[in-house]
């Protein structure tokens, strides 16, 4: 099963903003201020507690719809791919099309949305669980649904599960995961 690894994005952010504190303290200059760590800094990274996020069918047998919304006061960041775990699994879910862990903006009162794919529930390879979890940043914890919650009720079959970026509506996530499936 191939599973997105959610490390490097976790410490990525970090790292960087802590050098380019570091370069701005000492009067020095380099590149790694990217524009991801110049927008996490400016606005700030989402705090978990100002967002909520939700989890349900997503009209396939296999695809889960996912949602965040933005209840703080402002505008802030989370990365632009969900982080999307299966109960005791390790990764997270790969995205389509490949891509690189970045800033999403989510303004105040904001909803953005994501699609997931799993396997077919007829499928006889990979894992089935009962519970999926996700994050709208690779430093939150994440909200945990079960899989009768999702529209699996059977289970959660998990083989080279895939999502979407974070998209302004759920028909762009839902054709950005049509797209990639062909």
């Amino acid at each position: 099963m191939r599973l997105r690894p959610t490390l490097t994005s976790a410490i990525a952010v970090p790292a960087a903003a802590a050098t380019a504190v570091v370069l701005a303290a000492t009067g020095a200059s380099a590149t790694v201020g990217t524009a991801h760590s110049a927008e996490v800094a400016r606005l700030g990274t989402c705090q978990e507690k100002v967002l909520s996020v939700k989890a349900a069918p997503g009209g396939g047998q296999n695809v889960v719809r996912i949602s965040v919304t933005n209840h703080g006061g402002r505008s802030c960041v989370v990365d632009r791919i969900p982080t999307i775990t299966f109960a005791g699994l390790d990764g997270s879910a790969q995205t389509v099309p490949p891509g690189e862990s970045g800033p999403y903006t989510l303004s105040r009162g904001e909803r953005a949305y994501a699609a997931l794919r799993t396997a077919d529930p007829a499928s006889t390879e990979g894992h089935v669980v009962g519970t999926l979890s996700v994050a709208a940043d690779p430093s939150h914890y994440g909200v945990t649904f079960g899989a009768a919650a999702v529209g699996l009720p059977h289970g959660i079959h998990v083989w080279e599960p895939i999502t979407t970026f974070w998209h302004r509506s759920a028909a762009a996530a839902s054709s950005a995961l049509a797209d990639a499936l062909g």
